[in-house]
């Protein structure tokens, strides 16, 4: 079975739309990083270096260096998916990652986006 798309695609590539979702809803570029760097144990200077590597999302995070174990309290659904249900594992760390961007982009407080509430 080949590949989903979103697998090779360079995460460079998504992280500006990511980016602009929040910052059209008055959130920031560092909410945002906060978030991936919640999620995947990646320091500020890592993630900036993936960036310019053009990484693709299934390196982005095969090489996390500690996906957050509160991740799996992120629940709801994404693009018609509810991400608790995805099987695939990588699909389902996009999923997580697109949810808790939506999440800030609809106002939650970073705790809550966090799961520290």
């Amino acid at each position: 079975m080949a590949k989903h798309r979103i697998f090779t695609t360079s995460f460079a590539s998504v992280y500006p739309h990511y980016v602009a979702k929040a910052e059209k809803k008055g959130r920031t570029r560092n909410e945002v990083d906060e978030i991936i760097l919640w999620l995947t144990g990646y320091s500020q200077e890592v993630l900036a270096a993936r960036l310019e590597d053009q990484m693709d999302f299934e390196t982005f995070f095969a090489d996390a260096p500690h996906l957050n174990p509160a991740r799996g309290l992120i629940r709801g659904v994404v693009c018609g998916v509810r991400v608790e249900d995805i099987k695939e594992p990588t699909m389902r760390e996009i999923h997580y990652l697109d949810k808790l961007i939506d999440e800030l982009a609809r106002g939650k407080a970073m705790e809550t986006i966090l799961r520290k509430a």
